[in-house]
């Protein structure tokens, strides 16, 4: 199901680049779908405690950290994130605030280190936000409490600013064109 979010996600990145030379008046294309991520088996997060049990942490196929703060409610990824918006090698974001890009000057959860690969297809849950792997490329966390996240794929990575799932014009359906 996530090799569905790479390929709609790289389709939704063309049709945003192209969106300046289309003529004017023509709709902006919708954004890519997201899949339900809480649909997913859950890991117990307890397996991927760090830091004296202040995160759950995992690792990613393709060299990512990803951590979710348990006192704060904050979460994010760093490392090299593939098709990052200006070269980014982090994207984060707060229990009540949407995740954002950043670049820095080195490793950010390289502290938390070792950490154990998330299976492919699974999700960690803290709170309101939920994270996956597809064990290749794609990785993803959502923030049920104000509707924001992130999907990070080789064809375009993005901030998720409302989840389409509970966010959408009425009578769509998220799961089909």
């Amino acid at each position: 199901m996530l090799s569905r979010v790479a390929i709609l996600a790289g389709v939704g990145l063309a049709a945003a680049m192209a969106a300046p030379w289309s003529a004017a008046g023509e709709p902006a294309p919708p954004p890519p779908a997201v899949p339900d991520v809480n649909a997913l088996p859950m890991v117990s997060p307890v397996e991927y405690s760090a830091l004296d049990n202040r995160y759950f942490a995992f690792g990613t196929a393709d060299g990512l950290t990803c951590a979710l703060d348990r006192t704060n409610g904050a979460y994010g990824c760093s490392g090299p994130i593939p098709a990052a918006p200006g070269g980014a090698n982090m994207v984060s974001g707060g229990a009540m605030s949407a995740p954002a890009f950043t670049t820095a000057n080195r490793p950010v959860f390289d502290h938390l280190a070792p950490v154990k690969q998330l299976p492919p297809n699974t999700r960690m849950s803290f709170r309101t936000v939920s994270c996956t792997s597809d064990g290749v490329a794609t990785t993803m966390c959502v923030n049920s409490q104000n509707q924001t996240g992130f999907v990070l794929t080789p064809s375009g990575s993005f901030v998720l600013t409302s989840n389409p799932l509970l966010d959408r014009p009425e009578g769509t359906n998220p799961y089909s064109n």
